[in-house]
């Protein structure tokens, strides 16, 4: 049985999807406006670990993650870097996508860009409109928050932390200071669509209540995010939603509401705004992408997480560990094998702390396997274990060859192969100065020996962290 804590409810439950043969489920994705850095890297890394465990307890799971491609912050980016608005979206979003398929990130099953769902947010402002819970005033369309009796049952708000953090002006167009713009005329030389409203564009709210719609319906079992999203843009949400349909906040919408916790560095949210965030192709100049990937799943997704480069250096660490340990029994024959109580702490809640905690455990029967059926369970296992985690995703050799960016001026592979040769023949001629030498010249060149009874291998190492 899976078990989510819910959001909404404030309390962790048994999960019950409304259709067993195919769950539904909603990540809030990126506004395509510059590099996403660290911080952003958490949910999606959370939520694909999710997708991932979803996929093996159920017949079917439809994902959509979607791309804002329509926002003040990439009109205000194109202009300062005088390029049109296609290209700015278009080139961040291949880089998005270049640094998700660094840390093994399954594609969702849709992926929806908001500009190419105008139509229906249009279609939900005139349900909205129709209902009473919306009107226009000066070329705006606005979501009139009183007219929704339960709205602020997800964040709990009070009106007066409701009307401060709305994040929109108090316009003299507005009927009351908590109202949000489902729509807003377009200025001179910003994009626009035309409306019954005039030309103009859609506020940031109604893109994934309408996008959630179109690809999983009116009512869907899980939405995900960050809890910096919680409010406003999920309380309006599901405002927007509840009220096109009818629904109460309780029976409408998501089902169950997923939020995981920031990534901080130094006790403070890692944000552009706050300038203290490194962008995760910087991130990945230093460490290969399975390393940041287990260091975003080391603590449990509701917890903070301290961004730090000792934590990076740690889960560094840990998947050398794991690597070693497939690397020293490659030819050993495995299938992958689940083991259930792995299974059943990420059953619990997503317990990633939990789950890891156990793969250290078989890991360490895998090195202490004595038979070729033991060696083989305890593999299989493992392997299980990195295929629900995003993890092994390449060969045990790439994994140890893998060097930073600032490590790029070194020997050829071809180059440290011949040395090696040339220690193992000095140490077949009990020649130990010379064997120390070689060993002492390719440490120097950042590369560590390892000698064990199927030979010598070598690896990379890491020359300090960032800081």
């Amino acid at each position: 049985m899976l078990y989510i804590y819910n959001s909404f409810a404030r309390k962790k439950e048994a999960f019950h999807p409304l259709d067993e043969k195919n769950v539904r489920f909603y990540l809030c994705g990126p506004t395509v406006y510059d590099r996403i850095h660290l911080g952003n890297c958490r949910p999606f890394v959370v939520f694909d670990t999710f997708f991932r465990l979803l996929k093996l307890l159920y017949p079917k799971v439809t994902y959509v993650r979607n791309i804002t491609d329509v926002d003040d912050k990439i009109i205000i980016r194109a202009a300062k870097r005088n390029i049109c608005i296609d290209a700015l979206t278009k080139e961040t979003t291949d880089f998005y996508h270049q640094d998700l398929a660094k840390l093994n990130i399954l594609p969702p099953t849709f992926e929806p860009k908001a500009t190419e769902h105008i139509a229906e947010m249009i279609e939900m402002i005139k349900k909205l409109i129709k209902a009473g819970h919306a009107y226009e005033a000066d070329g705006h369309v606005l979501f009139h928050v009183p007219s929704m009796k339960d709205y602020g049952q997800l964040s709990r708000l009070d009106s007066e932390a409701i009307i401060a953090g709305a994040r929109v002006e108090v316009a003299s167009y507005k009927k009351d200071a908590a109202d949000f713009i489902l729509w807003k005329p377009a200025k001179e030389g910003e994009p626009g669509w035309d409306s019954p409203w005039g030309k103009g564009r859609p506020g940031w709210h109604i893109e994934c209540s309408a996008m959630s719609e179109k690809y999983l319906g009116a009512q869907f079992d899980i939405h995900g995010g960050g809890n910096d999203l919680t409010f406003p843009h999920h309380e309006n949400e599901l405002a927007q939603s509840c009220c096109a349909h009818g629904f109460s906040a309780k029976e409408g919408f998501a089902q169950y509401w997923m939020h995981n916790g920031m990534l901080n560095i130094k006790g403070e949210k890692m944000s552009k705004s706050l300038g203290n965030f490194f962008t995760a192709a910087e991130i990945f100049e230093k460490y290969p992408g399975e390393v940041v990937r287990l260091m975003l799943l080391s603590a449990h997704y509701r917890k903070p997480l301290d961004g730090s480069f000792d934590n990076l250096d740690q889960a560094y660490e840990n998947m050398n560990r794991f690597y070693t340990a497939l690397r020293q029994y490659k030819d050993v024959q495995a299938e992958i094998l689940y083991n259930q109580s792995f299974i059943k702490a990420l059953e619990d809640d997503l317990n990633t702390p939990e789950a890891l905690s156990l793969m250290h455990e078989i890991t360490t029967n895998l090195n202490k396997a004595e038979t070729e059926e033991q060696k083989a369970h305890y593999k299989g296992e493992l392997l299980a274990c990195g295929k629900i985690l995003g993890l092994f995703e390449q060969e045990e050799d790439e994994w140890f060859r893998w060097q930073p960016a600032h490590q790029k001026e070194s020997l050829s592979e071809k180059e440290i192969e011949a040395l090696i040769e040339e220690r193992n023949q000095a140490k077949r001629d009990k020649n130990w100065s010379l064997a120390d030498e070689i060993r002492d010249k390719l440490f120097a060149q950042d590369i560590l020996l390892e000698d064990g009874a199927e030979g010598t291998l070598w690896r990379y190492k890491r020359s300090g962290h960032i800081s």
